[in-house]
């Protein structure tokens, strides 16, 4: 998950929210301290920490209650609402033809990054081309050109030609037939005068539309003296912070981007070659406070499935006999990882948990239990509970799988039940509450 860590902090906050009788300014306090230390702990910069809590004290004690709305859903309106503020804006990059700039200091994920940027374009379905101007690192070329042909994506360099200028002009030339031209250019490891140069000459003969400054989310805080450097000596029309998968300070990033005068275009949030993401601000805090993004759920199963359907309702309501989980679990299988897919969907219970054990469906697990439910009759498909230990013997002897097997199948079909039921929500129903907040 992006920011699991954080994202767990600020739910467990909100949970005393949901739990207290009242909510009164020891209440507020406590909920607002518990997002301080959560916050802090992310690396994002005290002086909006400091703010944002004064913020969310003055209002939720002060402000009027509107009508419909709960106190409790009041102040977690409250909670949603600053936490986008401290985010800012995002930088929007339309689905047209265009030329983008790839920018940024060298470790930071530029080349995989531009891969990645080519190949969202290509699933929203334009045609996208890569020009390697990254002279200067060995290896950029091989590594993006080998990115470029598993994603069948047009790719144009020049190996071991020193003129990242005349690359670009050559290149712009070769591919000037596709929608969308990224340009990787170079890094260094501090922004050095002959980097600043080869920049504005590249500018001056691309002539792009967007210069995307791709930013590591491990370097937390120090993401805005990048950030203005950058814009100060070639000017930058967005951000794309990388690896926010597998860091701790990202919320430091993420806030000291919006102390400059850009903002976050993209976000990567895993390693595979679709795990970069358009960022908008809502649907990011949405998904922090486990209220799910019902709408990039959508989005991602269009994209991943075409004309095949993923009932999201069936999946929030937990009714699942065997043969809904399995064609559930295959549909999800294509769109990505468990863990993002399942990410996507509101916890009804605030804070509510998946078991670890449920995100670890394998392409070899889930071939097993297909074996394993082609020797099941269609009434213990649709009722498992009819499933004893006569059955189970003889379910794995047809199967040619053990008895271990197939409990463990029913195992994980008795979890996803149990998880899933958590999204139906109860005594505080998350659904009813997104749409008062118009999400």
């Amino acid at each position: 998950m992006v920011m699991d860590k954080l994202g767990n902090s600020l739910q467990d906050a909100l949970k005393k929210l949901v739990k207290s009788g009242r909510i009164d300014e020891r209440t507020v306090n406590e909920v607002v301290k518990d997002i301080q230390r959560a916050l802090l702990q992310s690396d994002v910069n005290v002086k909006l920490v400091m703010e944002m809590s004064k913020h969310i004290k003055e209002r939720a004690l002060k402000e009027e209650v509107p009508s419909g709305m709960s106190p409790r859903e009041h102040v977690i309106r409250i909670v949603y609402q600053e936490l986008i503020n401290i985010i800012g804006e995002s930088t929007d990059v339309p689905l047209k033809p265009q030329t983008i700039m790839m920018i940024g200091l060298q470790g930071s994920g530029k080349t995989t990054t531009s891969a990645k940027l080519a190949r969202y374009f290509q699933r929203k379905g334009l045609k996208p081309a890569v020009i390697c101007a990254d002279t200067f690192r060995p290896g950029a070329y091989q590594q993006l050109k080998t990115l470029c042909d598993k994603l069948n994506v047009a790719f144009y360099g020049e190996e071991g030609n020193p003129d990242a200028v005349g690359i670009v002009e050559r290149g712009l030339k070769e591919v000037q037939k596709y929608d969308v031209i990224v340009v990787d250019t170079a890094g260094r490891h501090s922004l050095e005068s002959d980097l600043i140069v080869e920049m504005e000459n590249i500018h001056a003969v691309a002539k792009p539309d967007y210069k995307l400054l791709v930013l590591d989310g491990a370097i937390g805080q120090q993401a805005s003296e990048q950030a203005r450097a950058f814009n100060e000596s070639v000017g930058i029309s967005g951000v794309v912070i990388t690896k926010l998968d597998g860091t701790a300070k990202g919320g430091g990033a993420l806030s000291a981007v919006s102390e400059t005068n850009s903002s976050i275009a993209f976000i990567g949030v895993g390693e595979t070659p679709n795990d970069l993401e358009r960022f908008e601000p809502d649907r990011f805090i949405s998904r922090l406070l486990g209220m799910g993004d019902i709408k990039s759920l959508i989005e991602k199963a269009e994209e991943a499935l075409g004309d095949e359907e993923l009932d999201v309702q069936s999946m929030m309501t937990g009714r699942f006999t065997l043969k809904d989980m399995y064609k559930q679990l295959e549909s999800l299988n294509k769109m990505g990882p468990m863990k993002q897919i399942m990410q996507m969907l509101p916890l009804g219970g605030m804070g509510a948990k998946i078991p670890e054990d449920a995100y670890q469906v394998t392409g070899d697990k889930l071939q097993r239990y297909r074996v394993l439910m082609d020797s099941m009759t269609e009434e213990e498909m649709l009722n498992p509970r009819l499933i004893g230990s006569s059955r189970i013997k003889r379910i794995a002897m047809g199967s040619g799988c053990t008895g271990d097997d197939v409990r463990e199948l029913l195992k994980y079909h008795k979890m996803m039940q149990t998880a899933m039921k958590g999204f139906r929500g109860g005594k505080f129903n998350m659904q009813k509450m997104m749409k008062k907040m118009g999400m």
